[in-house]
């Protein structure tokens, strides 16, 4: 800890002496955020540190969904999770995917069973902007806001009549369409309609390892969304969208039916192995307030994510409903700013595992308990503001039916000293989890899985020093740089075990300790003439306590960074975006002492290259490289997937204790696993596109 708070510290130090100049005729947007507080607010005047993604990002390094776009994000970083179906989660700072609460429109859309497919499934052309913040965010959203926050702020109706469309493929066949048309009804009702379609129709095997490098997809998300605004200020908004995914992945003599007609006939069998996942998704969201002077708001949002899939042999098949509703009370009264909101969710769960389902000792379905779990919260937050100085204190109390009566605290001081901003910030987070809704590994059937005691809540504290500055270099270029300090204390952390029994995933509460620290440091560069770039490194530390020792939990980096250089010619009419990303070594979940693949990870970085031309003042063209360089992790490797000439370990050998023998058909003692992964797969490819 001692270290990081040096390096933080030097960092600040260096940075404050840049406080010269103040001056310049560039000037940065001061975004409006919304994450921090529940209440539309400009981020400089935040007490709590937010970073914001606008168009331009999303452009720089077009992507198909949320999932891939993140990746140039400062401190946060997609991460696969399965070397076939291709599912992930997003971490920040280091913590793992179901530590992210995600969002849209400020609404708990993404959750749970929607976690590892749900991201997949939302297009980067329907994102107005994107917040981020890092830190416990259990005090505003509850449960799962433990690590940080994505939210996604949608683009809203607009009051004149468009159309926008943006069309992509690429060397590998798959093809992305956007569409989208505003249209205002009458005086006070708009509407805004979208489509995405995606497609991934072709089988690639550069790794010749007999398994398709990326899952083949069939996508189609439709998005309603209506507006309501009367001269009183009487608002209210409705979206709606419709989300449809068929995705396989497996042998390559492995074939999918026709687009969303749903599970393949082949999925089951034990002859040539494949995933299918066909998702379906409704989602709702709504908000209504009375007029622009008052205090009272409502908020609504209901979704429904029913899964049907096939991994290997194993059938899972799941349907999860979420129904979300709050009142927020907003009062000014001189200098405090006093908010109040009561929420209730009430979250329905159902599947074919052991997490409902209940058998006898033949194996026989006795009976079937779907979960239903209503969670009632009550948020009291002030902000006081006088001078440079903003305080900020919340209170959070939630009754959760299992675990009885939890509360959150956060609080927040922000200094604001000429174009510098400090900001102080401690908050709790709480989870409840359900692994078989967040763990892709506990679903595979690759492993057996065990609980080593009754799981409780997990609980965390957080502090996060942050430092933000603007500065001009001979009135021609603006840095915006931003350095900040995070610590993370963990209690009762519920930790997968890989390593005790290759052939299992043991889950226990970790009461010894667990840590996550590190550092952030950003820097944005805006230049009056051609250049602007953008610069991100975070340093991760982060413990576990087992067995009396620390070690570094799998699939955590030391060091990731990102960076993005966009070049405009004289006239603006092309842009060119050069954008990429370094990870540092990882730990990897290898089986057993035999197997011949590395426990770590090398240094990795994959970098795209975009050019955007603009042909007049409606349309333009753009196309570019992914992957220049060609890296992928079969690189070095002698295999990704293990025994996959053996998908189904007909041929495995086991001894009385159930591990698995050395053998002259399995040297190396391994079964059937997919969970060696940790990066995208996809070689360099090209793409060329149309808005």
């Amino acid at each position: 800890m001692y270290r990081i708070l040096r390096f933080a510290f030097a960092i600040l130090g260096c940075i404050q002496t840049l406080n010269a100049q103040n001056d310049t005729s560039l000037k940065i947007i001061d975004e409006v955020v919304i994450s921090t507080s529940l209440t539309a607010t400009s981020r400089s005047e935040s007490p709590v540190s937010v970073d914001v993604y606008r168009t331009s990002f999303f452009k720089a390094n077009p992507s198909n969904n949320l999932f891939e776009s993140v990746q140039l994000a400062g401190g946060v970083r997609p991460q696969v999770n399965c070397n076939i179906c291709n599912t992930g989660d997003i971490h920040i700072n280091g913590m793992e995917g179901p530590y992210t609460m995600v969002l849209i429109d400020g609404m708990p859309i993404i959750s749970s069973l929607g976690t590892v497919y749900g991201l997949m499934g939302i297009p980067s052309s329907m994102i107005e902007r994107m917040e981020i913040v890092k830190g416990p965010a259990s005090t505003l959203y509850g449960s799962e806001a433990i690590g940080g926050l994505i939210n996604i702020i949608t683009k809203a109706p607009s009051k004149f009549n468009s159309f926008q469309s943006d069309v992509r493929i690429s060397s590998w066949l798959d093809a992305n369409i956007d569409a989208s048309l505003n249209k205002k009804i009458n005086q006070h009702w708009t509407s805004l309609t979208g489509i995405n379609l995606f497609t991934n129709p072709s089988k690639r095997d550069a790794n010749q390892d007999q398994f398709t490098d990326v899952a083949l997809q069939h996508r189609a998300s439709l998005f309603q969304k209506i507006a309501y605004q009367n001269q009183k200020g009487t608002s209210f908004n409705l979206g709606v969208r419709k989300f449809m995914e068929d995705r396989w992945g497996g042998q390559t003599n492995f074939h999918n039916s026709n687009p969303f007609s749903g599970i393949s006939p082949l999925a089951g069998g034990d002859s040539i192995y494949g995933e299918t996942i066909a998702t379906r998704r409704w989602e709702a969201i709504a908000s209504y307030k009375p007029s622009t002077s008052s205090p009272f708001e409502l908020q609504g949002s209901f979704n429904q994510h029913a899964q049907n899939s096939y991994y290997g042999t194993l059938h899972f098949q799941a349907i999860q409903r979420v129904y979300f509703a709050q009142g927020i009370y907003r009062k000014s009264l001189g200098l405090h700013q006093f908010l109040t909101a009561l929420n209730h969710r009430f979250t329905f769960y159902d599947d074919n595992t052991g997490a409902t389902i209940f058998k006898d000792s033949l194996g026989n379905t006795v009976y079937s308990i779907p979960q239903k779990v209503p969670i009632s919260g009550l948020l009291i937050q002030d902000q006081y503001t006088f001078k440079n100085h903003s305080f900020l204190g919340g209170l959070r109390y939630d009754y959760h039916p299992n675990h009885g009566n939890i509360l959150s605290y956060r609080a927040a001081w922000k200094i604001k000293q000429g174009a510098s901003i400090w900001r102080l910030n401690w908050g709790t987070g709480f989870r409840t989890v359900n692994v078989f809704t967040e763990d892709h590994a506990a679903l595979t059937g690759a492993r057996t899985i065990r609980f080593s005691e009754k799981l409780r809540p997990e609980e965390s504290q957080n502090f996060n020093l942050s430092f933000e500055t603007n500065q001009a270099i001979k009135n021609k270029s603006l840095l915006r740089i931003e350095t900040n300090a995070f610590f993370t204390f963990f209690n009762n952390r519920i930790l997968p075990d890989y390593q005790s029994d290759p052939g299992a995933i043991i889950y226990t509460n970790n009461t010894s300790g667990s840590i996550n620290h590190g550092a952030n440091f950003n820097i944005d560069w805006m230049n009056s003439g051609r250049f602007s770039g953008r610069v991100s490194a975070t340093y991760i530390h982060a413990r576990q306590k087992i067995n009396n020792q620390w070690i570094r939990p799998i699939l955590t980096e030391s060091l990731n960074a990102s960076f993005t250089l966009t070049y405009k010619n004289r006239f603006k009419t092309t842009t060119i975006d050069y954008s990429g990303n370094i990870v540092s070594p990882m730990n990897l979940p290898v089986l057993g002492e035999l197997d011949p693949r590395p426990s770590t990870s090398p240094w990795w970085t994959i970098h795209n290259i975009n050019v955007n031309i603009r042909i007049n003042k409606s349309r333009e063209i753009y196309f570019g490289i992914k992957n220049l360089f060609n890296w992928t992790p079969a690189r070095n490797t002698p295999f990704l997937l293990a025994r996959s000439n053996d998908p189904f370990d007909k041929q495995v050998i086991y001894d009385a204790q159930g591990n698995t023998l050395a053998s002259a058909n399995n040297p190396y003692a391994l079964t059937f696993d997919a969970a060696y992964v940790y990066a995208p797969n996809q070689i360099r490819t090209f793409y060329i596109g149309f808005r």
